[in-house]
């Protein structure tokens, strides 16, 4: 079946750089919107970094340009850089697919499992 699978969450300080991977399995990641989102405890998902087939991406501007989301079509990947971490970029992060360039989470299918994102001194 169709899946995504994140990795590359873990433990960062406070300034550091993580990078998370998005793999495809029987889906094409480059025909699609790809979406990064978040969830905090407590808080409700939301999305970080988009990408659609073009190449185009989105990040929201409160992210102050920490993000960077790109993607390797040989691999079928979608990575998303983070960079100056703060605390509040803790959560699960969770990839998912979409046919819309739409930041609401209700409009993404195939999400992976989540990978757990923890920055802190």
């Amino acid at each position: 079946q169709v899946q995504l699978v994140e990795s590359g969450g873990g433990l960062a300080q406070p300034g550091g750089s993580l990078r998370l991977s998005c793999v495809g399995s029987r889906i094409r990641l480059d025909r699609f919107v790809i979406g990064w989102f978040r969830q905090a405890p407590g808080r409700e998902r939301e999305a970080v970094s988009l990408i659609d087939s073009a190449g185009t991406t989105y990040s929201p501007g409160s992210l102050e340009g920490r993000f960077t989301i790109s993607r390797d079509n040989a691999k079928n990947t979608v990575y998303l850089q983070m960079d100056r971490l703060k605390s509040e970029d803790s959560g699960v992060y969770s990839c998912a697919a979409s046919t819309l360039w739409s930041v609401d989470p209700r409009d993404y299918d195939n999400w992976g499992q989540g990978t757990q994102v923890t920055v802190s001194s």
